[in-house]
C-alpha cells in the first residue's frame, strides 16, 4: 500500500539520526569570518617575513617582535577553536581535540539537566506566570474579533487534519479492532446496573424527578393542554356515545371535565412533589433497586447482556449502518471544514470572543486562573521538566556526532573567529608591550637623543 502524505512527510524525519543543518546565510557568514581571521593571520605572518629581509634596526625588531607575538597569539587561538569541531593530528595533544564529537552525549546530558533545572523547575515557571498574568493575556487576546476569528480557523485545520487522519485505512481498520475488543470487554448488564447505581446514589434520581414534576405541573396548568384534554373528551364522547353526545351539552362538559382532570392530575403532581415520602416515590426506588438486584444476579439478563454484546460485536447490518452513518457525518464535516465560512470555525470564534469578554471582566475569575496554572506548574513541572530533559538528550544520543559539531560551529562557529582576530590583535600588542619592556633602554635613550 502506498503511504499516505502524512507517512511520506513523518517517517523520513523518524529515520534521521543527523540534526538539521541551517543552511545558506549562517554558513556564509562564518566562511566570511574565516576568511578575515586567517587573512589577519597571513598579513602577520607577511610582515614577520619582510622584516628578515630589512636593515636591523630598533623599529623593525619592533615591528617583528609584534608580528611574532600576533603568529603566536593568531595560531594558538586557532588551534583552541579548531581543536572544538574537529581533530588536530599533533603529538600529545590530538587526543583533546574533536572536543565537541568526542562529548557529544556529555554535552547533550549537560544541556538537557540545564533546560530542566533552569527553565523549567516549578518555580521559574511559577515567577514567569506570575509576571506575565497569562489570565490577562488570554483576555486580551481573545477579545479582539481578528484573534477570536483566527482560533476558529486554526481549530477548523485541525479537526480536518484529525479527519484526514482518521480516514487513513489502516488507522480505521485499527479502530474498528479497538472498538469490537472494547465492546467484547463489556458486561452489559452488569455496567448498566453500575450507571443506574451511579444515578441513584444518594437519591439523585429523585432530585430529576422533582425536576420533571415540577416541569409537568406547569405543562398541565396551561390553557393549551387544558383545551388538548377537553378536545380529546369531545372526541370520545363522539366516538364511545354518539348519542349522548348529541344529548348533552358537550362543549359544556368537556370543559368542566378538562379543568378537574388538570386539577386532580396537578394536586397528584404536588402531592408527590411535596411529600418526600409518598408511596410513588417508595414504588420507583423499589423499581430501581430491582432492577439493578436484576442486572447484577439475574442469569436471564446476563444472558440478554450476552446477546447484546455480540449483536454489538458482529453484526453485520448494525456495522453497515454505524458506517454508512459515519460517511454521513464524515462528509458533512469535510464539507464544512472546507468552507472559508466554516460553522465550525465561527462557532469556535464566537465561543472565543464570548470567553474573553467574560475574562475582562471578571479579575477574581482571571486571579483564580492564574492561581491554577501555578499550582498545575508547581505540581507538573517535575515529570514535565523531565520528560523534556530526556527527549533532548536522547534527541542528541541520536545525532551524528561529525554533524553535531558541524551544526554547533555553523551557530557559533561566527563569533569564535573573532576570538581568532582578537587573539592576533592581543598578542600583537602584548608582543609590543614585552619589547618596550626588554629595549626599555634603547628606548629612553633614543627619545633623549630626539628631545
Amino acid at each position: 500500500m502506498p503511504a499516505s502524505p502524512l507517512e511520506r512527510t513523518v517517517l523520513p524525519l523518524a529515520s534521521d539520526i543527523a540534526p538539521p543543518l541551517p543552511q545558506g546565510s549562517h554558513a556564509r557568514q562564518l566562511a566570511r569570518a574565516k576568511r578575515q581571521a586567517t587573512g589577519l593571520l597571513l598579513a602577520v605572518v607577511v610582515v614577520f617575513a619582510i622584516t628578515h629581509f630589512l636593515p636591523r634596526g630598533l623599529a623593525v625588531d619592533c615591528v617583528r617582535a609584534v608580528a611574532e607575538a600576533a603568529m603566536v597569539g593568531a595560531l594558538a587561538d586557532w588551534f583552541a577553536v579548531s581543536a572544538l569541531f574537529r581533530r588536530i593530528p599533533l603529538p600529545l595533544v590530538a587526543r583533546h581535540t574533536d572536543i565537541i564529537a568526542r562529548n557529544k552525549d556529555r554535552i547533550g546530558g549537560n544541556l538537557a539537566g540545564f533546560v530542566r533545572d533552569k527553565f523549567l523547575d516549578a518555580p521559574s515557571l511559577v515567577a514567569m506566570i506570575r509576571q506575565h498574568d497569562p489570565a490577562g493575556m488570554l483576555a486580551q487576546w481573545l477579545t479582539a474579533p481578528a484573534n477570536a476569528e483566527l482560533l476558529g480557523r486554526q481549530v477548523a485545520r485541525l479537526a480536518l487534519t484529525a479527519l484526514d487522519t482518521v480516514e487513513d485505512a489502516r488507522i480505521q481498520a485499527f479502530l474498528a479492532r479497538a472498538a469490537r475488543t472494547l465492546v467484547g470487554q463489556l458486561d452489559v448488564s452488569r455496567t448498566m446496573a453500575s450507571a443506574l447505581g451511579a444515578l441513584t446514589h444518594e437519591g439523585r434520581h429523585q432530585a430529576l424527578l422533582d425536576a420533571l414534576l415540577a416541569r409537568l405541573g406547569e405543562q398541565v396548568r396551561t390553557p393549551e393542554t387544558r383545551q388538548f384534554i377537553a378536545d380529546t373528551l369531545v372526541q370520545w364522547l363522539r366516538r364511545e356515545h354518539p348519542l349522548k353526545q348529541r344529548m348533552l351539552p358537550t362543549d359544556w362538559l368537556s370543559g368542566k371535565g378538562a379543568a378537574a382532570i388538570a386539577h386532580a392530575v396537578d394536586a397528584l403532581l404536588k402531592s408527590i412533589a411535596e411529600d418526600p415520602q409518598h408511596e410513588l416515590r417508595e414504588a420507583l426506588d423499589g423499581a430501581i433497586a430491582r432492577l439493578i438486584e436484576r442486572l447484577q444476579q439475574d442469569p436471564d439478563w446476563a444472558r440478554r447482556g450476552e446477546e447484546m454484546r455480540g449483536y454489538l460485536q458482529n453484526d453485520a447490518l448494525l456495522g453497515e449502518y454505524v458506517q454508512g452513518l459515519w460517511q454521513q457525518v464524515r462528509q458533512r464535516l469535510r464539507s464544512d471544514l472546507n468552507d472559508q465560512d466554516s460553522e465550525l470555525s465561527r462557532r469556535v470564534a464566537g465561543m472565543g470572543q464570548w470567553l474573553g469578554h467574560s475574562l475582562a471582566s471578571d479579575a477574581a475569575l482571571r486571579v483564580r486562573l492564574n492561581v491554577r496554572l501555578e499550582l498545575w506548574a508547581a505540581t507538573f513541572a517535575p515529570d514535565v521538566a523531565q520528560s523534556v530533559a530526556e527527549h533532548i538528550q536522547a534527541t542528541v544520543q541520536r545525532w551524528n556526532a561529525a554533524e553535531t559539531a558541524r551544526l554547533v560551529e555553523l551557530h557559533i562557529g561566527t563569533d569564535l573567529q573573532y576570538i581568532r582576530i582578537n587573539g592576533t590583535i592581543v598578542g600583537g600588542l602584548i608582543g609590543l608591550v614585552l619589547f618596550g619592556v626588554s629595549h626599555a633602554k634603547p628606548l629612553l635613550a633614543l627619545l633623549t637623543r630626539q628631545g
